[in-house]
């Protein structure tokens, strides 16, 4: 068995036991309910245990996107909506609101893994500059020969002097980052013929574009 085939073997027995996991504290919730018992420590418990296997299960998008491209045609609007579906759960401790201007529509050839690895990742950074409040804007444009995916966000403005290093390999604006998201994200796009693009980080407004060709 080779290394990618390996790679997406455990992916697979991870996801099977994190399915496990997603049962039994659903379980756990529905007798207490059916039993009516009230407990807030539980309660906020079981939450942490389920948000926890959701981002489990969101970073298995990008073990299983290691190895070669496989490239398939995809519904744009299905698939982006899918992938902010998948990032909400990093959301899920501030109030954070998300507008979604998404009325059109194409046909892209992408790697599904891949593509929607990055675009949670940079939905991912966007929640993360937000400190406790704000706002997540994704818009997708729909022109003759690309389609621009637009991620905007309302939080921390990137300093200037770090707003031309974001794509470095192991340059990072966090105290904890490793430096490898947005520099991960830009190689994995470029392998399906896709663009990131910073466009712009003031007080008012950070902005990130992914352009795909049609």
């Amino acid at each position: 068995m080779n290394t990618t085939n390996q790679v997406r073997h455990i992916s697979h027995e991870i996801r099977n036991n994190l399915s496990i996991c997603e049962l039994y504290t659903e379980i756990i919730r529905l007798n207490l309910e059916k039993e009516g018992i009230q407990n807030s420590s539980i309660d906020n418990a079981i939450k942490c245990i389920q948000k926890s296997l959701k981002i489990m299960a969101n970073n298995l998008i990008d073990l299983k996107s290691t190895g070669n491209v496989v490239l398939a045609n995809y519904d744009l609007r299905t698939i982006l909506e899918d992938s902010i579906k998948l990032s909400r759960v990093y959301a899920q401790d501030k109030k954070i609101k998300f507008i979604q201007h998404i009325n059109e529509s194409a046909v892209a050839t992408l790697d599904n893994n891949k593509f929607t690895g990055c675009i949670v990742n940079i939905i991912k950074n966007a929640v993360e500059a937000i400190k406790d409040q704000g706002i997540i804007k994704i818009n997708l444009i729909i022109n003759p020969e690309k389609a621009i995916i637009q991620i905007c966000n309302n939080g921390e403005m990137i300093p200037l002097e770090k707003q031309g290093k974001l794509f470095e390999e192991g340059y990072t604006t966090k105290s904890t980052g490793s430096g490898l998201g947005l520099f991960i994200c830009r190689e994995n796009l470029r392998l399906q013929n896709c663009n990131l693009k910073f466009v712009k980080s003031t007080p008012e407004e950070t902005v990130f574009e992914v352009e795909i060709p049609l």
